[in-house]
């Protein structure tokens, strides 16, 4: 009898025990998620939803909306793609944004460690590469006399174009050819040397209101738009984030997505307005009747679809640019938006 009293009592003891871990497991709080977002933008028309975002507080209200109460949201602006992803990196800024190339770079750098990937694109834009120099008519009447200005050397999404439209030009290999003329610079500071003629830029590679806003001056003409170089429309901007901050904050991840479609609906149903908001959001001093006629282009289309950036990881992985061979756009993008067609 004592015997069998110790074993029940035990097993009793035990039972409780065993009760309390697992009320205490199942009962300790979920993680909270952070009450401040930052999200970092460039230069450029091709960030009008992120400015729409901004201006209207589409991500608070979207955070409200999935019961995440009042937050904060921070804004920050850098001038090229390795900037962006220095900041996304080092965990200073949560989404960044830029190009297809540095979107596809930094996927590929942080797999299996930050995994990196695309949230979303921004729209559908083409890339000018224009010139004051009226020798040159096209990629081959280049010389060591012309200077190419673009956002970032190499890695920035005009830089890999020019490299795909060099290769398509003078040759399978010779896809750098063109990389020694060209120069790091931001958008705004492009224009002004390719306007002055008197800073040795005679080329700039741009996006934008930039690319349109060189084409009024009679002495600048268009050699190639990215749309040429592959074969049509194409993602110009598109938003990324880190694995690790989607996994931990779901409903903030889902409230800038949220957000995104709203600001791609607010843009497409009144273009003026859109244009009233960047010109506020830049402090442009362009006209709005300039800017309206730039976002209503039926070349250039504001969605989080992806479009030909397939053509772009083929190729960079192809050069060496990237060490992971991508099978398709979904391997470099979050699943919320496999849904869409992209490409």
């Amino acid at each position: 009898m004592i015997n069998i009293f110790k074993i029940t009592l035990r097993g009793s003891m035990l039972a409780i025990v065993g009760a309390f871990l697992l009320s205490s497991v199942t009962t300790t709080p979920a993680r909270a998620e952070v009450k401040e977002v930052r999200l970092a933008q460039q230069f450029g028309i091709g960030y009008l939803p992120l400015q729409m975002m901004r201006e209207y507080k589409l991500i608070e209200k979207a955070a409200k909306k999935l019961g995440l109460g009042d937050i904060k949201v921070t804004w920050a602006r850098f001038s090229g793609g390795a900037a962006m992803n220095d900041a996304l990196l080092s965990g200073n800024v949560d989404f960044a944004s830029g190009g297809v190339g540095p979107l596809l770079t930094i996927w590929d750098k942080s797999k299996g460690n930050l995994n990196v990937k695309g949230v979303a694109a921004l729209n559908a834009m083409p890339l000018y590469l224009n010139t004051n120099n009226p020798k040159v008519k096209t990629l081959k009447d280049f010389t060591a006399n012309d200077k190419i200005a673009l956002p970032s050397v190499k890695v920035s999404v005009q830089a890999r174009t020019l490299q795909m439209a060099a290769e398509q030009a003078f040759g399978p290999g010779k896809y750098d050819v063109l990389d020694k003329w060209t120069v790091s610079m931001k958008h705004p500071d492009g224009v002004a040397a390719l306007l002055s003629g008197k800073s040795g830029i005679t080329a700039h590679f741009t996006s934008p209101p930039f690319m349109y806003q060189e084409l009024r001056d009679p002495k600048v003409h268009k050699v190639i738009s990215s749309y040429d170089v592959l074969g049509g429309p194409s993602t110009f901007n598109a938003v990324w984030a880190r694995a690790v901050f989607r996994n931990d904050n779901p409903k903030m991840y889902k409230a800038v997505v949220n957000a995104l479609k709203k600001s791609m609906e607010m843009i497409n149903a009144d273009k003026n307005a859109a244009a009233k908001v960047y010109i506020k959001q830049t402090h442009s001093k362009l006209s709005l009747k300039f800017i309206e006629k730039i976002v209503s282009d039926p070349e250039i289309s504001f969605t989080i679809t992806p479009r030909n950036t397939m053509k772009y990881a083929k190729f960079m992985y192809k050069v060496g640019a990237l060490n992971t061979k991508a099978k398709s756009w979904k391997d470099y993008f979050f699943p919320e938006i496999y849904g869409l067609s992209g490409s």
